[in-house]
């Protein structure tokens, strides 16, 4: 299948991101022929975990100073409390957030990755669902948060949880495909 030959995807992510939540969308995108970097602070690999306890090993494509937003058609954030927590605070990670919504690309985030959609200034007055336990935070943040396992609005896919990414899957692909086919590459 290529209906996504062409397309460029960008995973954020460092030691202690959850597993899952980069790898399943990473399989399914480049499943449909996406090219998809794994980017982070250094090169090598990053850790994964499957929830609290260490998983395998993930390869890194580019750095966070190898990077450009300008780049990429689309890019992902997987949660992971570990990995989450330390994106939310560094800036080139903010900064590439804010660029890729200035340009209206879609950015998706599973869970714990809304806390780098709401220190990169992007939920003011969205729509957008993660972990229950970042609820208060969205809301904090002037989003309106809710219990589904896929929300769309505008250029933002959110998923709450690891059960969640089948559907996430078939969401992010689908609003890929279109862009694919709207860019006509």
């Amino acid at each position: 299948m290529q209906e996504l030959a062409h397309l460029r995807i960008a995973i954020l992510a460092i030691d202690g991101v959850e597993e899952c939540e980069l790898t399943e969308p990473k399989k399914a995108l480049e499943g449909a022929s996406a090219h998809v970097d794994v980017i982070s602070r250094r090169h090598g690999e990053i850790q994964g975990y499957r929830y609290r306890e260490p998983a395998g090993k993930i390869r890194v494509d580019r750095t966070l100073d190898e990077a450009r937003a300008d780049d990429y058609d689309a890019v992902l954030l997987p949660g992971g409390i570990w990995n989450s927590a330390w994106a939310r605070g560094e800036p080139r990670v903010q900064q590439f957030l804010r660029e890729m919504n200035g340009a209206g690309k879609p950015i998706a985030a599973i869970a714990q990755a809304t806390w780098e959609l709401i220190s990169a200034g992007l939920l003011r007055g969205r729509k957008v669902t993660g972990c229950p336990t970042t609820k208060d935070d969205i809301r904090n943040a002037g989003a309106e948060w809710l219990d589904r396992e896929v929300v769309v609005d505008g250029n933002l896919i959110t998923s709450r949880s690891p059960l969640d990414i089948p559907a996430f899957n078939r969401e992010f692909r689908a609003i890929l495909a279109h862009l694919a086919e709207t860019v006509g590459r």
